[in-house]
């Protein structure tokens, strides 16, 4: 009978250890302003990974612009280090605009306010972790 009640009690601590142990699910809240117009619509992604930023986001969305700015928030959002970048696409054409040699035509922002130097932003400098908890992103133009 012992050996039963004590069986059960380590039972109960290890459904009780793991359960703590889970991934919370957080929200990214990301918030753009100081856009040119409120014409178009701005494109949001969040990417999980250094090879898939700037080309494949695991989560994205689009919203409408109101006093040149707007808020996106993707929820449940695991544990992790993530990067976000934006464009602002002000014609309404559904894709990002650039003219000769790639320069972008239309406004465009990363976490962090990651800038580019002759390029897009890197990674490293659009980078931030979340641990438990929902955060906010600013990306001021």
């Amino acid at each position: 009978m012992k050996n039963l009640i004590k069986i059960i009690f380590l039972s109960l601590f290890s459904v009780i250890a793991l359960s703590a142990q889970e991934s919370k699910q957080n929200d990214v809240t990301v918030v753009i302003s100081n856009l040119d117009s409120n014409n178009g619509k701005v494109f949001v992604a969040l990417y999980n990974s250094k090879s898939t930023f700037l080309a494949k986001g695991i989560k994205s969305g689009i919203k409408k612009i109101e006093n040149n700015s707007c808020t996106i928030t993707f929820k449940d959002v695991p544990n992790g280090t993530y990067a976000v970048s934006m464009f602002h696409d002000e014609n309404d054409n559904r894709k990002f605009d650039t003219i000769i040699f790639g320069i972008p035509k239309e406004d465009y922002g990363c976490s962090n306010n990651a800038k580019g130097f002759m390029g897009p932003p890197k990674w490293e400098d659009a980078k931030f972790q979340i641990n438990n908890e929902s955060i906010i992103q600013q990306i001021r133009l």
